[in-house]
């Protein structure tokens, strides 16, 4: 399937960086390693896709664990001024412009 993969995208003028192919395996596929032309191909765990975090296993904690790092970081960001207004309503709106949007949309960084 991999070299197939590959002519095809020579067909039409690509052409794969085999340093940073990689694949990951589900329970149907056997435990044999992947290369093309000489280069064995790395296997990964997981990988971030459009802004997710995607795995095999479809466990969620390593995608939610990300998304609380943005969020704190999205927040130091903006904690000293947060911090020093008073006025509640535009602390309502830093708080809404920076870490809603940080939790809920992961490809919005």
């Amino acid at each position: 399937m991999l070299p197939d993969f590959n002519g095809a995208c020579g067909v039409i003028g690509l052409q794969l960086n085999l340093t940073k192919t990689m694949f990951m395996r589900n329970g149907w596929v056997p435990n044999a390693s992947f290369s093309l032309k000489g280069t064995t191909i790395s296997e990964c765990s997981s990988y971030v896709y459009l802004g997710r975090e995607v795995n095999m296993m479809n466990d969620l904690a390593p995608e939610l664990g990300r998304r609380k790092r943005a969020a704190w970081g999205a927040y130091k960001s903006i904690e000293d001024v947060v911090k020093k207004t008073k006025n509640t309503r535009l602390r309502a709106h830093l708080f809404n412009t920076m870490m809603v949007k940080k939790f809920a949309h992961p490809a919005s960084r």
